[in-house]
């Protein structure tokens, strides 16, 4: 079965989607699902909301409902200054998995246009990627690395892609820092719809199996139910298209996705 491992419900700030209501579009086509609820510890955004939540609280809610189809994980946000408390939240229930991510840089969230003023793209995203290796680095307990093009979600140039040719020592030091770590790279397919995004991908997920790379985790990001499960087969053969395995994470261990 495939896996769509990065899911958001109730328990994480910004989405508002039943457990159940996930599960039920998943069910519709045919695949697994790994909740994985934010955790961007020490943070609280413009609106008011705290990207935290209560892992015993989940766990009781949802360890019922845990089973062949359905893992729970969680979701935390790298900072060098908050990655004892992750490290400590990260082991109060078993999680099944854990993506890592990298939202903020410098202390200000990247989905603010606050981050970008004053930067051009060359600054903005050099930032970017270099505190993304650092924090891979110590943050131990990833099992995955979201979403490496996430800030091209937000970024306000006028084009925003994360080009492999442009930023190359850069993406390098992230895969050399997953690879060394045995994290797994995870294909984010939030953005696989437009066909930029994805031609783009291609040459870091390419040269991540270049220098060692061998697994890929699948994300959606969903955090509505019309979103589960979004690209998912897409992003599966652009894996195999080159010879990545994906995967999914039971009890913290790595587990093989097939059609």
């Amino acid at each position: 079965m495939i896996f769509d491992s990065h899911i958001h419900t109730a328990f994480s700030a910004d989405s508002e989607m039943k457990a159940e209501e996930a599960l039920a579009a998943a069910e519709k086509q045919g695949v697994g699902l790994v909740f994985t609820e934010h955790l961007d510890a020490d943070y609280t955004s413009k609106e008011g909301k705290v990207f935290s939540f209560d892992p015993e609280a989940y766990w009781e809610s949802y360890s019922q409902l845990r089973g062949d189809n359905l893992r729970l994980g969680v979701e935390i946000g790298m900072r060098e200054s908050t990655r004892e408390v992750s490290a400590e939240f990260s082991q109060r229930v078993p999680f099944d998995f854990i993506i890592c991510s990298q939202h903020m840089v410098d202390d200000m969230d990247i989905y603010y246009p606050d981050y970008y003023e004053g930067k051009d793209k060359q600054t903005a995203y050099h930032r970017y990627l270099v505190q993304m290796a650092e924090n891979l680095r110590t943050h131990s307990f990833a099992h995955a690395l979201g979403h490496i093009d996430y800030i091209c979600r937000y970024a306000p140039y006028d084009d925003p892609e994360l080009y492999y040719r442009e930023f190359a020592d850069e993406i390098d030091a992230v895969l050399k820092t997953a690879i060394d770590h045995e994290v797994v790279m995870e294909i984010n397919t939030r953005r696989l719809g437009a066909k930029d995004a994805l031609e783009n991908l291609m040459p870091i997920y390419k040269r991540y199996q270049e220098m060692g790379g061998r697994f890929v985790t699948l994300g959606s990001d969903a955090h509505s139910a019309e979103a589960v499960g979004a690209h998912l087969l897409l992003a599966y053969d652009f894996a195999e298209s080159l010879k990545l395995t994906p995967v999914t994470f039971q009890q913290r261990q790595m587990v093989n996705c097939q059609k």
